[in-house]
């Protein structure tokens, strides 16, 4: 650990959801404009050793960096708004921690001892908060605990803050950010709830050094004095979090509040140039004056909670914004989609992108949804597993191959078109085993992905375990789609097209991961101004009032 580095601990009280991890990317944004280097780490409670095999209804997304660490969503927001990758050390799960502990206990590491939450597993927690710091590339570490304050689950890491705060050289501040929730019927604001969330936390030993309070309405200065009076912190360190139009603009809330001043001063900082956040304004203008609109649907399996898209969501807006275009999403459970019922569901749209997923479930829904947009000149952009169900489409409806599937769904297809990775065939454990992380792809140049990326190599992420198969590689080619996009590694095919459909373009990648405010992932931005062009403009066939969220 570098003697100079400083560390904010994020915690959140009275109710979960209530947006640190937003918080803690809009003040490391701050911190980043005054000239300070920044990173954000995520510590979750639960014992899944990472949310690789989490259902996204549990979890939302599983977000992926770089070096293959398949982590929290939250990890998504700090690179969105930071511009910085992030690594296996920016997220620490409770299994992750156990299985090194008890790893260690196997080994004989621990002499005969006792091995115990404390000193053991909170020893660990701290070597692992310390880890980003070490490297010497950080002047300031945020590190977001998950969960909410007074939960089971959270207490070894609560504790672990505790021993932190004592140690002579680990310099270090609390932000405690929870709800002050409004009465109608009375018309009050309450701070009772944010008052007994400080008392858990006391009660752990630990004494937050700013507040933010989340809030639906304005908060008055007695209620922000109240709420110091008898949560021991400075007036000017109750910071309001009020309800933002979007989360881009919390950033520019939290330097209302002088949120970054605050913490500066709290860590005997300098407060260096002033955030002046050119872009992020530039990027916040464009956003809400956009010069037209359209309607893009995402059919994908888990819908319900948007959360399990948020990157390509997000995305979304990135692009649409460098366009100054209004992207109304659509959203289109894939299990609802079949040829009959298409032209109804798809009909209206600008543009249609398949999302990722696994498993059988939604997929001919998914086939559906591409063999309509295709035939129809709608453009197209597939995901991963939207890839391959581009190429599962292709193969039966243009190819003849009535049966062509991928093995992961029908293992006996008579038509593999999609097969599991030959190194993926010896594996049995779920974990942390599939394609994951940053590879090589060589772009073919005169097609689409070359005019978005603008350069023939490139790297992008993934998260996989089968493939397009190489064996029916001609056949596709013979008959107009086109592998445009090569691993050159191992030959694999990573992007799709169709040269003769306005823009269909399919990858095997996940491009969403690499998209921030800052640099709008090139393949988003031009599926989206493709959109415009499309045959049925939103203004012939209505606004479909599905707003994003």
């Amino acid at each position: 650990m570098s003697a100079s580095t400083k560390y904010i601990f994020v915690t959140g009280g009275v109710t979960s959801s209530l947006g640190k991890g937003i918080i803690g990317a809009s003040l490391a944004k701050l911190l980043q404009a005054r000239g300070y280097s920044v990173t954000i780490q995520k510590l979750d409670p639960y014992i899944n050793v990472d949310p690789g095999t989490l259902n996204p209804y549990e979890h939302g997304e599983c977000f992926v960096t770089d070096d293959g660490a398949e982590t929290d969503l939250d990890l998504g927001h700090y690179e969105r708004f930071l511009n910085v990758p992030t690594s296996q050390a920016n997220n620490v799960t409770t299994g992750r921690i156990y299985q090194y502990v008890i790893n260690k206990e196997r080994e004989g590491a621990y002499l005969g001892k006792t091995v115990q939450v404390i000193p053991h597993i909170t020893d660990e927690i701290k070597r692992r908060i310390k880890l980003l710091g070490e490297t010497g590339k950080y002047d300031i570490v945020i590190t977001e605990i998950g969960g909410t304050v007074g939960d089971i689950e959270s207490l070894p890491y609560i504790e672990a803050v505790r021993q932190l705060k004592w140690e002579p050289d680990f310099d270090c501040i609390v932000l405690h950010l929870t709800l002050v929730p409004f009465l109608a019927t009375s018309g009050e604001l309450k701070t009772k709830p944010t008052q007994h969330s400080v008392k858990s936390l006391l009660e752990s030993g630990v004494q937050p050094d700013i507040l933010a309070l989340r809030t639906e309405h304005k908060l008055p200065s007695d209620v922000k004095e109240k709420v110091a009076l008898f949560c021991n912190i400075a007036p000017k360190a109750v910071i309001e979090a009020i309800d933002a139009e979007t989360i881009y603009d919390v950033p520019l809330l939290m330097l209302e509040e002088e949120l970054d001043k605050v913490v500066l001063d709290k860590l005997g900082l300098e407060y260096n140039e002033e955030p002046e956040l050119i872009a992020w304004k530039q990027f916040l203008f464009k956003l809400k004056n956009p010069k037209t609109e359209v309607n893009i649907g995402i059919v994908g399996k888990y819908i319900e909670l948007k959360d399990s898209y948020k990157s390509i969501t997000e995305s979304i807006i990135h692009a649409g914004t460098v366009n100054q275009i209004n992207v109304n999403l659509v959203w289109i459970h894939s299990e609802d989609v079949n040829d009959k019922n298409a032209k109804s569901l798809l009909g209206k749209l600008d543009g249609v992108l398949v999302a990722p997923g696994f498993g059988e479930r939604g997929i001919e829904g998914k086939i559906a949804t591409i063999k309509y947009a295709r035939e129809n000149k709608i453009p197209f952009l597939g995901i991963c597993l939207g890839m391959q169900c581009a190429v599962i489409e292709f193969g039966r409806n243009v190819l003849g191959l009535t049966d062509a599937h991928s093995t992961e769904m029908y293992p006996d297809t008579p038509y593999p078109v999609i097969y599991l990775m030959e190194e993926q065939r010896s594996i049995t454990k779920k974990g942390g085993t599939m394609r994951l992380g940053a590879y090589p792809c060589e772009i073919k140049e005169s097609s689409k992905a070359f005019e978005a990326y603008k350069n023939k190599n490139i790297s992008e992420r993934h998260r996989h375990r089968y493939e397009f198969n190489n064996k029916y590689l001609n056949e596709y080619e013979k008959e107009g789609m086109k592998a445009t996009g090569i691993n050159p590694e191992n030959n694999l095919v990573e992007i799709v097209e169709i040269p003769s459909h306005p823009w269909f373009v399919g990858v095997q990648f996940h491009p969403e991961y690499k998209s921030t405010v800052t640099e709008p992932h090139p393949l988003f931005i031009d599926f989206v101004k493709a959109t415009t062009l499309a045959e049925k403009s939103t203004k012939k066939e209505g606004n479909l009032k599905t707003q994003i969220n």
